[in-house]
């Protein structure tokens, strides 16, 4: 039995007339051989009737403006994939496909009880595979699941991504399709970089980068069960016939699928607006004090990235809106410190970048040439992260994308660096 997974987002499903194109795209699987299982979000976005967000603030208004208990938010928001999920199987009668709408825990998701934020702890399959058979289209809420004790649970930012990669793992499916309202992941954010394209093929590793950089079509915690599953995703716009972006493996076994990327080293770019540098002096040999600053922070659940740590000075980034309480702790702490607003973050992803020396060199000499001052730099294998000044942010991006050449398909002949 040849399964596929199709996963439509909110704005996919938000109206009758975006409904029949997602009719158009499980009919085309069916032609194609293959049994259709849905996931859904829920319908549009903040401000529509059964958006999530729309939901949760109704929950908070009830409330007299404070926050609901976790478990009954999780109730609230579990309804608004329910009511797309009834929604999109109705439309599907209603165009000769038999279908059903399943809840999270209906189809088999059995999570581990941490409301807001639930892992997948098991999938039970049987129910799904049984309508397959059945020839009837499987239409499951996203985002949710249920624990053994039978208390709804939401899987957290991305959950309806997470959901169809975990039913694509456990059903044996061939890939899962990610319809949303972009034509695929692209090499820069196009309203950043005129010339930004699509790109056709992206290891897991990669896109997982481009995520937690910065780049939001989806969410790295669906990618990484989809690599640990060897599960290929496909990301497309739903009303276009573009092949969209798919992510795998360097070469996947079911497919024989293969890169073709000639000799480039740099995949995409991704940036992260509205941080602050934190640079804290102390005295060298307190390793006390060091401990306490980060866990205060973690306490404080404040996150910070690019750390750079030097026996008399530690540097860090934060979110604007961490700022106030940052200060708070530091100064509660006896610290030196400084604050350095107003900066952003951007990534240059590539796993061609693997042990090739003269990367960062490449990098900074880009951004040199245009006056671009780098503050701190941090890099992984595939990955190197540049804090700059967030009025600096467009060109630094632009600058990347020209002198790697991302506007222009991959030949073979490429000189590795620019």
């Amino acid at each position: 039995m040849k399964i596929v997974v199709q996963k439509f987002g909110g704005s996919s499903v938000a109206s009758p007339s975006l409904r029949k194109e997602v009719v158009q795209r499980v009919r085309e699987a069916q032609m194609l051989g293959y049994k259709p299982v849905v996931v859904v979000s829920a319908m549009g976005r903040a401000g529509d009737p059964y958006a999530t967000d729309t939901l949760k603030d109704l929950m908070i208004s009830a409330n007299g403006g404070g926050e609901p208990s976790l478990r009954d938010m999780d109730l609230i928001m579990s309804c608004g994939e329910i009511i797309s999920a009834v929604v999109m199987a109705s439309t599907l009668c209603a165009h000769g496909i038999p279908s059903l709408a399943l809840t999270g825990g209906q189809a088999g998701l059995v999570t581990d009880g941490n409301y807001g934020n639930a892992q997948v702890e098991t999938f039970n399959p049987e129910r799904l595979l049984a309508h397959l058979r059945n020839d009837e289209v499987a239409v499951v809420a996203g985002f949710q699941g249920v624990t053994l004790e039978g208390e709804i649970n939401t899987l957290g930012r991305g959950g309806s991504d997470t959901s169809a990669v975990v039913l694509g793992a456990g059903l044996g499916a061939e890939r899962v399709e990610i319809f949303t309202d972009v034509s695929g992941i692209m090499t820069a954010d196009p309203r950043l970089v005129a010339n930004a394209r699509i790109i056709d093929h992206l290891t897991y590793n990669e896109v997982c980068q481009l995520a937690y950089e910065g780049a939001k079509v989806i969410h790295p915690r669906a990618v990484e069960v989809a690599m640990q599953h060897n599960v290929p995703l496909v990301v497309k716009h739903l009303s276009e016939s573009r092949k969209g972006t798919l992510i795998s493996s360097e070469v996947h076994e079911k497919t024989k699928l293969h890169f073709n990327r000639g000799n480039r080293i740099i995949t995409g770019l991704a940036h992260v607006p509205g941080l602050i540098q934190v640079i804290v002096t102390m005295d060298e040999d307190d390793a006390e004090m060091e401990l306490k600053l980060f866990n205060s922070l973690a306490e404080a659940h404040i996150s910070i990235d690019m750390i750079s740590i030097f026996p008399e000075r530690k540097s860090f980034t934060i979110q604007q809106e961490d700022s106030e309480q940052t200060e708070k702790i530091l100064q509660s702490l006896g610290l030196s410190y400084r604050l350095v607003t107003n900066c952003a973050k951007v990534a240059v992803v590539g796993l061609g970048m693997r042990n090739i020396p003269g990367v960062m060199a490449s990098v900074v000499q880009a951004l040199k040439n245009t006056n671009i001052r780098i503050m701190q730099t941090g890099d992984s294998n595939i990955t190197i992260s540049l804090l700059i000044r967030e009025d600096d942010l467009s060109e630094a991006l632009c600058t990347l994308h020209d002198h790697f050449h991302l506007a222009e398909p991959p030949r073979e002949d490429e000189q590795v660096l620019a």
